[in-house]
């Protein structure tokens, strides 16, 4: 039975903005007037017995709807006679709701959330066929939802199958190659929301900073950083990572379960999610507040890599160019502490570097904290643009047993990440709200910052 449709600003779910019709105007656009284009939330997905995880809609979807319910199916149909959006939703059912929260339902998702028709999910499969007719290219998600595709698919079939029922769609195109391309660039609403990601991100990891003692364990300053998010009513936007002494060498370590011994680096690599938009930053510091002179030097070596990859952040170079320049003052720092030998230049070449230096120092950034987007077309690095959001994160990584490394640098993980923003004429940094500076980490830590 359906209750009273009321208002919903009350509901933490709810990201509704302009910009998701803003999307949908411009699919419309590459659809053309003989194009469909359908895609679905992602389904629950059961914890254990009868606890579900928390539910987060996949990106694609969010980024066209807002909406953040499960058992949802958008469908943008140009021209079609009830409207070129249509939402296929959960009705509302008051029985339910006691039980598991509010739903928007039919009335909600034409009031809220932009929908011309919205019908109950239930109903889809019936639906297909008058949708399908007469359309000629079909765009769908090709392996976001694999059993919702395969449905819709086989009813595309039985449509051909069966040719008194229409004439289905010829071609199928991937909607998600197109929806990537479209995420890359961020309107300045999603820049403001990855501001708010950023700064809270921020806020936990000062927080996280000032809490640390020697003696206390990873889980705990994990525990810092996600009250910081809840408190501004974010979540987190990946498992957080939480490394002291060896742990900071282990690059996705989210055990968080070891105790922080006194003079241990820790490394915290940690951000909040904002309405669907990820914070990412690292910082590593000395639990007890002072870098020992190893950690030092090597921190100013990964510090210096960091600073020179954002100046090389700006419109018009290749999406490489941060990588190439952290690269560059890595292995030259490297080679100046005694951990590689040789000349810089065939340190690169030979990739001798990724000893200590494994990944990449950029990845993109939005509503996946490794967000959506080429990294290259037709072979060749794509050029930055304004509006494209990335991570810097050079870092090195010094195992104990190093056959080159000076032991006096064993089981020191480093890592320093900003995510920044390209602009017009550079880029803007999102994180600097978080001391990178050796003096300022350690005066922070001291309560003398000012």
């Amino acid at each position: 039975m359906a209750a009273p449709l009321r208002d919903q600003s009350h509901l933490r779910h709810v990201d509704h903005q302009p910009d998701h019709s803003a999307r949908r105007r411009r699919l419309r656009q590459i659809l053309g007037d003989d194009g469909i284009a359908v895609i679905a939330a992602t389904p629950e997905r059961n914890r254990n017995n009868d606890v579900d995880y928390p539910y987060r809609p996949n990106s694609d979807f969010r980024y066209l709807t807002g909406f953040c319910e499960p058992e949802a199916v958008a469908v943008l149909a140009p021209g079609f006679a009830e409207g070129d959006y249509l939402l296929f939703c959960r009705e509302r059912n008051v029985e339910q709701e006691t039980w598991v929260g509010h739903r928007a339902g039919v009335e909600g998702a034409m009031a809220w959330y932009g929908a011309d028709k919205a019908l109950a999910i239930d109903d889809f499969d019936t639906w297909l066929p008058r949708l399908f007719n007469g359309r000629k290219r079909l765009y769908i998600t090709l392996g976001e939802h694999p059993d919702f595709e395969h449905g819709v698919l086989r009813a595309l079939e039985n449509m051909r199958s069966q040719g008194r029922r229409g004439e289905p769609p010829e071609h199928i195109v991937a909607l998600d190659k197109i929806l990537h391309e479209m995420r890359l660039r961020k309107s300045s609403d999603e820049i403001r929301l990855l501001r708010e990601a950023a700064a809270t991100s921020a806020r936990a990891h000062v927080a996280a900073m000032q809490a640390a003692t020697p003696g206390m364990y990873e889980y705990q300053l994990a525990a810092v950083l996600h009250y910081e998010f809840e408190r501004d009513g974010m979540s987190w936007a990946y498992p957080s990572i939480v490394g002291a002494g060896a742990n900071g060498c282990v690059l996705h370590y989210i055990e968080n379960s070891a105790q922080i011994a006194d003079g241990d680096l820790v490394l915290i690599d940690a951000g909040a999610e904002y309405r669907g938009y990820a914070g990412d930053i690292t910082r590593t510091f000395p639990v007890n507040g002072t870098f020992s002179d190893a950690q030092r030097r090597l921190y100013a070596v990964v510090l210096a890599a960091n600073k020179a990859a954002i100046a090389a952040a700006r419109p018009g170079v290749p999406a490489n160019a941060p990588h190439q320049a952290a690269l560059r003052v890595l292995v030259e720092g490297m080679i100046e502490l005694g951990l590689l030998a040789g000349d810089a230049d065939d340190v690169i070449e030979t990739e001798r570097y990724r000893a200590f230096f494994m990944h990449g120092t950029s990845h993109w950034l939005g509503m996946d904290v490794h967000d959506v987007g080429d990294y290259k077309s037709d072979e060749e690095w794509r050029l930055l643009e304004p509006g494209m959001v990335l991570t810097v994160e050079p870092g090195l990584y010094v195992r104990a047993g190093s056959e080159t490394a000076p032991s006096a640098y064993w089981n020191l993980g480093i890592r320093v990440e900003d995510d920044v923003v390209i602009t017009d004429d550079g880029c803007e940094v999102l994180t600097a709200d978080v001391p990178k500076d050796i003096d300022a980490i350690e005066a922070l830590m001291a309560g003398t910052d000012g």
